[in-house]
């Protein structure tokens, strides 16, 4: 008997045990770990996802008691299933379990992707905040367009109830509003169901694919951070960065999706240095000659409000773009700049709980405010922070306007993004033979 404990992030590491361990009468799975994403240790994934064979349950513990789950549990085999890592860090992690005397193991497309009776179109990316659910949004109007009915499935957010959320569907945002959805759901949720597309998450993802197959004629798959996709696809687009050159190439599994492509969006040309979005092509022709390269911008757009000048502005950022994403500012910024700000109040001497542990794990960030919302008690310390900062507006640069569910006593004023192409080929251009066919 083979012991074994995942270490994830309430994503991956579930869907590997669903896939790979749940009915493996050779395999026993002692312990999830917890990292990246607060709130989601001391935890059990419950018996009935389990399967028989884990009556009990299995635990989920913090990444930090790793060295001893393996020596208190004898465990044989340590899985590796959460995403964007350096690649560097993979190997740190890698050192400990050795160290600890395990084996280190990566699950790979072929023992981890589920096969579809509908085509798929997987959408990833080589970072965090690379615009990746844009491009989903944007191949969603596309098919849409072509007459062809679509069910976007997200990569997991289970951080709450996960019996309840074995399954989740939306087609309306009052099917949203009732799940209770943390920020980070709403903002994945509310834009394509506002298209018209029917979003599909959870826990279960063979459940939730036989469910989009049976009303969806294509599936498109929105991966979460950088990971790829748990169903095997027609085709595959990955969005990688130009404002962050090599970090396509850096990145776990951000390179593997790279590698996998058949189309390169590389986004953010409109923002980067051209020697920038020169080396991020270079370094993905360099690995995937045969890839379709897209080049094409994020434009910002501030909704109206106060004029930015002369103001006191508090800039709130998407969180886990600018936490675990790496990046010191996100669209909140670049919309306050154009705008003509000049006075950015910075959030860090009066964060509260977990908005100050933030700031001290993730130093970089520097005095723009993560929007974190993974539970309603982070919820309410988002909303002491913003309340306890001395300004005259807000600029949101989070995927919904937090305006609509914190009360925020000042004006606040939203940037809205979407995909742009530039130039030729074109993502339609790519998609045209696939409808043909899709379309009889």
């Amino acid at each position: 008997m083979t012991r074994v404990v995942i270490m994830g992030a309430g994503g991956r590491d579930f869907h590997n045990f669903n896939i790979v361990f749940r009915d493996d009468p050779g395999t026993t799975v002692v312990a999830f770990t917890a990292a990246q994403i607060p709130g989601i240790d001391d935890r059990r994934y419950p018996p009935s996802l389990a399967g028989p064979q884990y009556p009990d349950g299995i635990p989920i513990r913090p990444e930090s008691e790793l060295a001893e789950l393996i020596a208190g549990e004898a465990v044989d085999d340590v899985i590796l299933a959460y995403s964007d890592l350096a690649h560097v860090d993979v190997m740190h992690k890698a050192s400990t379990v050795l160290a600890a005397g395990a084996s280190f193991r990566l699950l790979g497309p072929d023992a981890t992707m589920l096969t579809s009776t509908k085509p798929v179109i997987a959408v990833c990316a080589s970072r965090t905040g690379c615009g990746k659910s844009q491009t989903s949004r944007y191949v969603g109007r596309l098919l849409m367009d072509a007459g062809l009915r679509v069910a976007l499935v997200r990569h997991p957010m289970p951080y709450g109830d996960l019996e309840a959320m074995r399954v989740q569907r939306f087609a309306t945002l009052a099917e949203i509003d009732a799940s209770h959805p943390t920020i980070e759901e709403r903002e994945e949720y509310e834009e394509p169901v506002r298209a018209g597309m029917v979003m599909y998450a959870g826990v279960d993802y063979e459940a939730i694919l036989h469910r989009a197959e049976a009303e969806a004629d294509v599936i498109i798959w929105d991966g979460g951070n950088n990971d790829f996709s748990f169903y095997r696809p027609d085709l595959t687009i990955t969005v990688v960065d130009a404002l962050r050159p090599g970090h396509e190439l850096s990145y776990h599994p951000g390179e593997t999706n790279v590698r996998l492509a058949d189309v390169i969006v590389v986004n953010k040309i409109d923002r980067a240095a051209t020697a920038d979005a020169e080396t991020v092509v270079e370094n993905v022709r360099s690995v995937n000659p045969d890839a379709v390269i897209v080049r094409a911008a994020s434009p910002v757009a501030l909704s109206s409000g106060p004029d930015l000048r002369g103001l006191r502005v508090l800039v709130i950022e998407d969180g886990p773009t600018i936490t675990h994403g790496g990046m010191p500012f996100g669209a909140g910024l670049v919309a306050a700049e154009d705008e003509g700000a000049t006075t950015l109040v910075d959030a860090r001497s009066v964060a509260v709980g977990s908005i100050a542990e933030t700031y001290a794990r993730f130093p970089h960030i520097g005095r723009v405010l993560p929007a974190m919302g993974y539970g309603d008690e982070q919820l309410r310390e988002l909303a002491a922070t913003i309340e306890a900062t001395d300004c005259d507006v807000v600029v949101t640069g989070t995927p919904i306007d937090l305006s609509n569910v914190l009360a925020v006593n000042r004006p606040v004023r939203h940037a809205t993004y979407e995909l742009e192409e530039l130039g030729v080929p074109r993502i339609e251009q790519v998609l045209a033979p696939f409808l043909e066919r899709w379309r009889r």
